[in-house]
């Protein structure tokens, strides 16, 4: 759960809470679902939780573990954590207090900077007022086509230091995303046999509306059989740029196109 990261926009991950289900299209090929079946016919006594296999398929029944929750208190050194890279933290059998519960943790570890992201906006948006938000947290949404630009408007509630998107994968042209009030923006294509193809006129048209509105722009794969199959070069560069440091927001922005 605190093993160094190959997702490159974090350094390490953190699973409080595994398991979910589908809920858009972006969920078709999800890799947490493959991973997951494969943790458990390792014997990986998280991934043992069947769960509803109509929607969590094996193994991925979502499961609170409250001994996860001591762990950010062992790190010694400062790290970028991405929570639930596993689940999603406002999944709806994730019970408001142990969403309390790990706020909590992140609240009293301010040496670290937490990712959550999530595709349960409308639920993150109701139960923000109940949460303490430090400053070392972030959130995000995911955005893979343009009939999920409801869920960054449901972000733009949540009083996080820094809000941020997650366009991967990337299934379509998203010309019109709101980005008023996101600090940062990661997109990318989608891995695995069964990748649905990236169109880089996409990629370019969502960078370029990144520099026009100032956010910084991550760009993590094209995709393909694999996840480093076709690389991360657009244009002939590498595109990492991450949210300032030390952005601090004090009240929400409002919505705008």
């Amino acid at each position: 759960m605190s093993a160094k990261s190959t997702i490159e926009w974090t350094e390490a991950t953190w699973n409080p809470t595994t398991g979910c289900d589908r809920v858009s299209t972006g969920c078709d090929n999800c890799y947490a679902l493959t991973l997951a079946k494969r943790l458990k016919a390792m014997g990986v006594a998280k991934y043992q939780t069947d769960g509803d296999s109509r929607t969590s398929g094996p193994g991925f029944g979502v499961a609170l573990h409250k001994d996860a929750l001591s762990t950010p208190y062992t790190w010694r050194q400062p790290r970028l954590v991405f929570v639930n890279s596993m689940s999603d933290l406002f999944h709806a059998k994730v019970p408001l207090p142990f969403v309390q519960d790990v706020f909590q943790v992140m609240r009293e570890t301010p040496q670290h900077t937490y990712q959550i992201l999530t595709k349960r906006s409308k639920r993150l948006s109701r139960m923000a007022p109940s949460l303490q938000w430090p400053s070392n947290v972030w959130v995000g949404v995911s955005v893979e086509s343009e009939d999920q630009y409801d869920r960054v408007r449901d972000l733009m509630s949540v009083p996080a230091s820094v809000r941020f998107l997650s366009c991967e994968p990337l299934l379509g042209p998203i010309p019109k995303i709101p980005l008023a009030g996101i600090d940062w923006l990661i997109a990318g294509g989608e891995s695995g046999p069964s990748a649905r193809q990236l169109d880089p006129e996409w990629v370019r048209n969502v960078r370029d509306r990144c520099r026009d509105h100032s956010v910084p722009f991550f760009f993590k794969q094209w995709g393909g059989l694999r996840p480093k199959s076709g690389g991360r070069t657009l244009d002939g560069r590498l595109w990492s740029e991450m949210p300032r440091p030390n952005h601090v927001r004090r009240t929400p922005a409002a919505t705008s196109p």
